[in-house]
């Protein structure tokens, strides 16, 4: 190739692309912002429908009907699922009649939020079956915690905010012991600040932090793993909690949590209510704060013990997807939706 020839063709690439190098990838959209979409908080004369995508909801027909009452009483109306009350052996039916019933409250545009009777185990069983089109063009407050952390999983991933927070069956006669479960729900989906003091731990790891709130139980955080719906934290606050497991259970979950990242560009732990640990004939040596601050032994975030959400009947609300702000002192700890 002669000289001119060769300057012709410099000249043609300085043309089409532009005088510095790599300027022709400046025309590629922005990448997605972090910030998720948030459903319209709720007003009075909204519906809310109840669905059970999980367990059996056996002889729990009175709770129900609280739950029911609740809601009215706060001025919203309800409808509830066709098959809530349906004997699948494990499940509220098969998962065709617990995806139909979920389906619907997706697709119907006057459904303001959908909120999960129950937990114990079945979601994850229907989430690919369930079409999120007209969702994502009318979202909507998905409401629970336990096995419906698998939902709030697939609404970070989809990119909307979730609310983990009381069910159903959460309405029993402990619930009036607690009013701040059933008032700090009522909060969230009316859209009020949510803020919470924690008592001190000697447990807790100091520092401030803030970023968007991911997390639930812990047992299907680690199931997700590998899958469509694995939780992306970088830069985010994660909030863990778990019942009925062994101690060992327990660090082997937060150990693959490890392995799979989760823990290496995190901003913060909140550490929820670890309830009823089994006891096994082997001691594991180690309490459940132990565990935990091992695990992220190699990492300098702060770690909050004390909040008050998971399987007791003082079960906080948090919307999953917002922003928050982290304060971890010796005094105790401060969080700010």
């Amino acid at each position: 190739m002669s000289k001119n020839v060769f300057n012709i063709f410099i000249l043609c690439l300085v043309f089409f692309f532009g005088s510095k190098p790599g300027s022709a990838q400046n025309s590629v959209s922005p990448l997605k912002s972090n910030t998720l979409i948030q459903p319209p908080f709720l007003k009075a004369g909204d519906t809310v429908a109840i669905v059970a995508p999980a367990g059996i909801l056996k002889n729990r027909t009175q709770e129900v009907n609280k739950a029911i009452a609740l809601l009215e009483s706060w001025g919203l109306k309800t409808t509830v699922g066709k098959h809530v009350y349906t004997n699948g052996g494990h499940f509220a039916g098969t998962d065709a009649e617990r995806c139909e019933d979920f389906q619907q409250a997706l697709d119907n545009p006057n459904i303001k939020a959908i909120w999960a009777a129950r937990g114990g185990y079945g979601s994850v069983r229907i989430l690919d079956l369930l079409d999120y089109t007209k969702f994502k063009k009318q979202p909507k407050w998905i409401i629970g915690y336990s096995d419906i952390t698998a939902f709030h999983n697939q609404m970070n991933v989809l990119g909307f905010q979730s609310l983990h927070a009381m069910m159903c069956t959460s309405v029993t006669d402990e619930l009036q012991g607690n009013p701040e479960t059933a008032a700090t729900f009522k909060k969230a989906l009316f859209g009020e600040t949510l803020e919470y003091t924690l008592k001190a731990s000697p447990y807790n790891r100091e520092g401030k932090a803030s970023g968007q709130l991911v997390g639930g139980n812990l047992a299907i955080l680690a199931s997700m793993l590998g899958s469509d719906t694995s939780l992306d934290t970088n830069g985010k606050i994660l909030f863990i909690e778990e019942i009925g497991e062994y101690a060992y259970s327990i660090d082997r979950m937060l150990q693959s949590l490890k392995r799979a990242g989760y823990f290496k560009n995190c901003a913060g732990l909140i550490v929820g209510d670890i309830s009823k640990v089994k006891r096994n004939t082997t001691k594991f040596g180690k309490t459940v704060e132990q565990i935990i601050l091992d695990v992220v032994s190699d990492y300098n975030f702060p770690v909050a013990f004390n909040m008050n959400a998971g399987h007791e009947p003082d079960n906080r609300a948090m919307v999953f997807g917002t922003e928050i702000r982290l304060k971890v002192s010796s005094s105790g700890t401060s969080i700010v939706f």
